[in-house]
């Protein structure tokens, strides 16, 4: 299993998932896309300017705190830190593309799609995700995905880092904390 992915690596994931969506939509129409805080709002972002640059000029972006919508909430106590959810445009009757960095148990989609029944009735919501590790917990898929690790085992952890929060962009596969690999 490949642990490692650079920033080449990086930008062409990112490539292949702008072109699965661009595939996906017309560019005349309106999108909402909207980002899971942090990475997915930074993923959210990157896509938007690459579909602009495809001639999408309807986009509408914003960015999701689904804090308060978690099912392990209570294990966060005082630790959780809930910042502001930015969706400043009508989403209503709108395609919209949910963006997060990593799909795994489901348990933060389900999250994010309670928040946003919360804001209004996108016409559809699609899921777009940077990488999908396998090991749902719920019945959730993503519709565009950029890499796809399927031999990842629950004993590990898939990190994204982006420039914009982390100052480099890499993924990296490595055991959680107190793990041997």
């Amino acid at each position: 299993m490949r642990t490692q992915y650079d920033q080449a690596d990086v930008g062409r994931v990112i490539e292949r998932l702008c072109a699965a969506i661009a595939e996906a939509f017309k560019p005349g129409e309106a999108l909402s896309i909207i980002g899971i805080r942090t990475r997915g709002e930074v993923l959210a972002q990157r896509l938007t300017e690459r579909l602009r640059g495809l001639g999408f000029g309807k986009i509408g972006r914003g960015v999701l705190d689904i804090t308060l919508y978690r099912d392990d909430l209570a294990d966060a106590g005082a630790k959780a830190v809930v910042q502001p959810t930015e969706v400043d445009f009508d989403i209503n009757a709108k395609p919209m593309v949910l963006v997060d960095d990593v799909l795994f148990t489901g348990r933060s989609i389900r999250s994010a799609l309670d928040a946003i029944i919360d804001l209004g009735r996108p016409s559809v919501i699609r899921l777009a995700v940077l990488v999908d590790r396998g090991g749902r917990e719920l019945p959730i898929q993503a519709d565009f995905v950029g890499l796809k690790l399927t031999d990842v085992s629950g004993e590990h952890r898939v990190n994204v880092l982006l420039v914009e929060s982390d100052g480099r962009d890499e993924i990296v596969v490595k055991p959680k904390p107190g793990r041997r690999p």
